[in-house]
């Protein structure tokens, strides 16, 4: 009598290679210019607080309106590989008119259609990744997406280091010429070396990867929720980043350049934790995961706030990276399993989360300017707290809807 062996796990498909390095280049793209875009347009183009407020809330807005629209479109054509093309050569074009334009209105138009644009490339090639997984390693879906989202941080590890290095060196013309760079390399990897995917067309009432129960399309409402979870748990990615240069420098009256070094230790330490993370989705359900993260992002904001030292700051970035590792990582999926059969529209309500947190972190970072920067990360705190009471009310209230979708079925 023999024993049949177990079968073997398929490692994730080889064709995410060419799209992992396409993360990477974006994401080495995304990680010098994004911390210090607001000390671009201050020194740089010499923008007024009102100018430079109007530009950080305008890119990422803009950002959300063309995602959204190229997103629904993805789905519904299949032009996911050109609508990747289109969106790398948006961002070279981009990088390189900031490279040598120093005017506002040239950069705000640039902005808010160009970048626009190219903000694209980061839930589409997610869309796209879905694709892949779903054709040639259904099961390991939610694994493969955690795992294409640590390129990402691995781009976060040495970019805003490499940044500061380069404008040292050269200023913001070497920054953006190599953001321009990247972009490039994008381009290349896109046309040479992506297939075309076609449309994503599963069966609706199937689970996807592996990872959600089967049944209908969510109702709206529960959409909304979870986005809104997602967002108010973003906004404190933002403000904490955008905050901890100052809050370094005035409140634990340290060298605000280690906001650099903080912020790379984090990005180090979200690596192995969404690779670990990744594996987890193959044995247990993305919800606890989701939540779990959450409640880290209240411990760590709540540590943040009462930190009387850059050390303290630094030992709390383990707590901050499983935060980040579950959201950003394990997040993708989670949205994209309420959707099946739309990665497009999924991975861009997810996407988008984050620039709209973008979009509410401007405001308070103003507020926190007023009543002390460590202030920032008592609103985070209660921010994340808020997203982690909204997720786990989506939860219990899809439980509840359940028995009258099936009612309604029978």
């Amino acid at each position: 009598m023999h024993l049949a062996a177990p079968p073997r796990k398929r490692p994730l498909s080889p064709a995410l290679l060419p799209l992992g390095l396409m993360f990477l280049a974006v994401g080495i793209s995304v990680a010098l210019v994004f911390p210090f875009l607001a000390l671009f347009l201050s020194t740089e183009v010499h923008a007024g607080p009102a100018r430079v407020t109007v530009f950080l809330i305008a890119s990422p807005l803009s950002g959300v309106l063309v995602s959204s629209i190229v997103g629904r479109a993805s789905d519904r054509w299949p032009i996911r590989r050109p609508i990747l093309i289109a969106a790398a050569c948006a961002g070279l074009i981009g990088s390189l008119i900031a490279m040598v334009v120093r005017d506002y209105w040239v950069l705000l138009a640039m902005a808010v259609t160009a970048y626009a644009f190219a903000g694209a490339l980061f839930p589409q090639s997610f869309a796209y990744a879905r694709q892949i997984l779903e054709r040639d390693n259904p099961g390991r879906s939610a694994m493969g997406i955690s795992t294409m989202r640590t390129v990402f941080s691995l781009a976060w590890v040495g970019g805003p280091a490499l940044a500061a290095v380069l404008l040292d060196a050269g200023g913001f013309r070497l920054v953006y010429g190599l953001a321009a760079a990247m972009y490039g390399l994008a381009v290349l990897v896109a046309v040479f070396w992506l297939d075309d995917v076609g449309n994503a067309a599963p069966d609706p009432e199937e689970p996807a990867g592996g990872t959600a129960t089967a049944g209908p399309r969510p109702p709206r409402w529960l959409l909304s929720l979870t986005v809104a979870g997602f967002v108010l748990v973003q906004v404190p990615m933002t403000l904490g980043v955008q905050a901890l240069p100052l809050f370094i420098g005035q409140d634990l009256h340290s060298d605000p350049s280690r906001a650099g070094l903080i912020l790379g230790l984090c990005a180090a330490l979200e690596i192995p934790l969404m690779l670990a993370l990744g594996v987890l989705t193959t044995r247990f359900r993305l919800r606890p995961l989701i939540l779990i993260g959450a409640a880290c992002g209240i411990a760590y904001y709540a540590l943040a706030f009462v930190a009387p030292n850059i050390w303290f700051l630094a030992a709390a970035q383990l707590v901050n990276a499983l935060f980040i590792a579950a959201i950003s990582g394990v997040g993708i999926s989670y949205v994209q399993d309420l959707l099946p059969s739309e990665p497009g529209r999924a991975t861009t309500l997810y996407t988008n989360t984050f620039p709209i947190g973008a979009i509410v972190a401007g405001p308070l970072l103003g507020l926190s300017a007023h009543f002390g920067y460590r202030s920032a990360y008592g609103m985070s705190t209660a921010l994340c707290a808020t997203g982690f009471l909204l997720l786990l009310a989506t939860g219990l209230r899809r439980r509840q809807a359940a028995p009258a979708a099936v009612a309604a079925r029978v």
